[in-house]
This record gives C-alpha cells, sequence and structure tokens, in this order.
C-alpha cells in the first residue's frame, strides 16, 4: 500500500507539471528546491528537504516522512546585437527577447520504510532555454531568414529515489532519471531561397523526446557539526528529435542529452545556529554532441563549466530561517560562437542567491527564495558576415515560494 500511494503521487506529479524554461548555469539551474536556491545552490551536503533526486538520493534517508512542493517566477532577459539583415545597409540591431515570465514549478515526497531506508520521488525542470526574438527590417530576422527567431527548449525530470543508511551516520541513494524535452525552433531554419544561407523560414513545430539516465549519492555525517556528500549524474540519453534530426541535432543523431554532471560538498555549522555550505560542480556540457560539437561543424559550441557554490544558513529562532548565498560558474560559449549563440544566450556567470523559512507549530515549512544573474555578454563576429560583430547578453531574477511539511 505504501508502495502505491508512492508511485501515485510520482505519476501525478510527472503529468501536470508544466513546461519550465530556465538557463543559469549554461542551461541547467542554479540550484533544486527553494532551500539550496537560497543558498547558492549548494545542497549536496545538506538534508533539509524532499529534493535529494535533484542534489543527492543519500540524503533523503536523513530527511524523514515529509513532502515539498512550490513554484518560481522566472524572469530571464536576453538581448541580441547584430546585423540588420533586412536593412541591406550593414547596419546593426539590437533586439531584446520577448516572453520575459516563466512558471517553475517543483514538488518532493519522501517516505521512510524504515530507520535506514527511504523511498520517495522528486519533480523538477532541469533546465533549459526560451528566446523570442522579433524581425527586423522587413521582416527578416537575425539569421537572415523571414520572421521570428527563437527557441523553446523544456527539460524535466522524475527521479524516484531510494536511500540507505549503510552505518548511522553514513548512506548512500539512488535515483533513476526519468527525462521529458519538448522543442520547437522558429526562424532559425531556411529554403536557402536567396542562395547564400538565408531565405524564407522553415518551422517544423514543437517536437517530444524521452530519455533515460541514473544519479547516484553518498552523504556522511563525520562530525555532529560536518557533512560531506558527493553525487554523480549519467548523461540522460534522450531520443532523437524527428522533426530536428537532420538540421539543427544532425551532430547528436538527432538528439539532445542532458549533460553529465557530479558535485562534490561540505556543510560545516560554525556555530550552533550557522551553517555554512560549499559545493562544487562538474557539468559537462562539451560532451553532448547536439550542443558541443564546434560551429564549424553545426554544433553550438557549448564547452563544460565549474560551478562554485556557496551558502550561508542562520537559525534566527525555533521558527525562522535565514539564508545567503553566491553561485559562480564559467561561461560555456565562447566568443566566436556568438552568432550561433543568439537563440541559447546562457551566457550568465555569477548570481546572489537569499531566503528564509517560517516554520510553524504544527510542522510546516514555507520557504521564500529570490535568486539575481548579474548580467553578462559575449561579442564575436557574425557567422555570415565575420566583418560584421554579433554580442549575446542575459541577466536574470528569479522569486520562488515553496511549502513543505513533516508527516
Amino acid at each position: 500500500m505504501k508502495l502505491k500511494k508512492l508511485f501515485t503521487l510520482m505519476a501525478v506529479a510527472g503529468i501536470t507539471l508544466p513546461g519550465v524554461a530556465m538557463a543559469t548555469n549554461g542551461m541547467f539551474a542554479d540550484g533544486y528546491g527553494m532551500v539550496a536556491a537560497g543558498m547558492g545552490g549548494a545542497a549536496t551536503a545538506m538534508s533539509e528537504d524532499a529534493f535529494g533526486g535533484a542534489n543527492n538520493p543519500a540524503s533523503m534517508v536523513f530527511v524523514g516522512d515529509r513532502i515539498d512542493f512550490g513554484a518560481s517566477l522566472f524572469s530571464p532577459r536576453r538581448e541580441a546585437t547584430s546585423m540588420d539583415f533586412g536593412a541591406g545597409n550593414g547596419s546593426s540591431t539590437t533586439i531584446q527577447s520577448d516572453k520575459n515570465y516563466f512558471v517553475v514549478p517543483e514538488f518532493g515526497y519522501n517516505k521512510m520504510m524504515s530507520k535506514d531506508l527511504s523511498l520517495g520521488v522528486t519533480v523538477y525542470g532541469n533546465g533549459g532555454m526560451n528566446t523570442d526574438y522579433a524581425a527586423g527590417s522587413n521582416n527578416i530576422n537575425m539569421y537572415g531568414n523571414t520572421g521570428r527567431l527563437g527557441v523553446d527548449l523544456v527539460q524535466l525530470v522524475i527521479a524516484p529515489t531510494a536511500a540507505y543508511k549503510i552505518a548511522p551516520n553514513h548512506s548512500i541513494g539512488i535515483s533513476p532519471l526519468i527525462g521529458y524535452q519538448r522543442f520547437k525552433a522558429d526562424g532559425v531554419l531556411s529554403d536557402n531561397a536567396n542562395g547564400n544561407g538565408t531565405g524564407n523560414s522553415i518551422n517544423p513545430g514543437y517536437d517530444d523526446a524521452f530519455g533515460y539516465g541514473v544519479r547516484i549519492g553518498y552523504m556522511g555525517k563525520i562530525t555532529p557539526d560536518f557533512t560531506i556528500g558527493a553525487s554523480y549524474s549519467t548523461k540522460v540519453k534522450m531520443q532523437k528529435f524527428d522533426k530536428y534530426a537532420t538540421t539543427l541535432f544532425a551532430t547528436g543523431n538527432g538528439a539532445l542529452d542532458l549533460a553529465e554532471n557530479y558535485s562534490l560538498g561540505v556543510a560545516y555549522k560554525v556555530m550552533p545556529d550557522l551553517t555554512m555550505a560549499l559545493d562544487y560542480t562538474r557539468i559537462n556540457y562539451g560532451d553532448v554532441a547536439s550542443i558541443g560539437t564546434s560551429t564549424a561543424q553545426r554544433g553550438f559550441g557549448w564547452n563544460g563549466i565549474d560551478v562554485w557554490k556557496l551558502g550561508a544558513e542562520y537559525k534566527y529562532s525555533k521558527a525562522w530561517t535565514m539564508r545567503a548565498g553566491w553561485n559562480h560558474g564559467d561561461n560555456p560559449i565562447n566568443a566566436a560562437d556568438a552568432f550561433s549563440n543568439i537563440i541559447a544566450p546562457g551566457v550568465i556567470k555569477d548570481h546572489l542567491t537569499m531566503g528564509t523559512t517560517y516554520a510553524t507549530s504544527t510542522g510546516g515549512e514555507l520557504t521564500i527564495a529570490y535568486t539575481h544573474g548579474f548580467e553578462n555578454s559575449i561579442t564575436g563576429p557574425n557567422a555570415a558576415v565575420p566583418s560584421s560583430m554579433t554580442t549575446i547578453r542575459m541577466h536574470q531574477d528569479i522569486l520562488g515560494v515553496a511549502y513543505g511539511w513533516k508527516m
């Protein structure tokens, strides 16, 4: 009966989760769960909510019986400066992307099956990308094709999770990753009617893909004040997008896999009421053929990135907890690839975060988190007209609210 209820919750969460779009650490979110979001994403050695399936599966056995759900209002501001092909005089135009607000939901559930074993599920938006640029002069966009220019990519993951204490203060965990993607591109592909790589846009519309992978983790409470954690996620192997298999994603045999990644984390209680957490995360975008292949070979030239996440948590009172954090990651896009990435300007490097939790007397927890991604930009040659330059830039804000309770 317990297992039946668990998988029913998993199915409902997966069906009702709507589309999301985000780009913070490249294509991934900077943090999963509102607690982590308020601490710069540092979560590998923390165990406070049911988002272990997204962070560290081993943490779930220290969480107890609980459920968490929430949503973030994500507001990325994307902008590109490039040649105005429609003007015909070599001039440039600057266009801001439309669609600046997205709702990103999240869900987590954990159940202790015994004092040493937990089963749960985490449902989360892994990441994504969205751009929607208006056409320039004479209805010609920045790629030289007709109409609007942009992409809409959604990446969702359902992560059933099992965690087991191999010793009273040490645990291991595993989360099979069930991935879902939805993608469309507008104004990117062309019939090359002009014979020079530009022409009338071909917009195949939305396509879907499913995939699978696995995340494993370890957590060790070395002392009452010092915890370490580690997690590793395989590449999530996705089905191919049939509508884009021979065009945008040809270098990946039509598929856009979710990148392999791993994290190492520590958490230390420097005072009875103050905990500091630090994570290092590696995201191997360069090993995903569809985006990691160079632009000269019809890819997007994305590189693997290193991310550092630093967070602080202060127990102000029995009811109130305050958090703050900093997240710094590499920019996965080289200047030489700026033109190709007008549609995917995941260039932000630094994030400032803060958050708070109010605990009720009945076991409920209301958590709020805010993230500001500082503006970053890169400039490189226009691939179509090398004498012209292209600049892409982005900054963003995220405000999230979640409610959880211990059952």
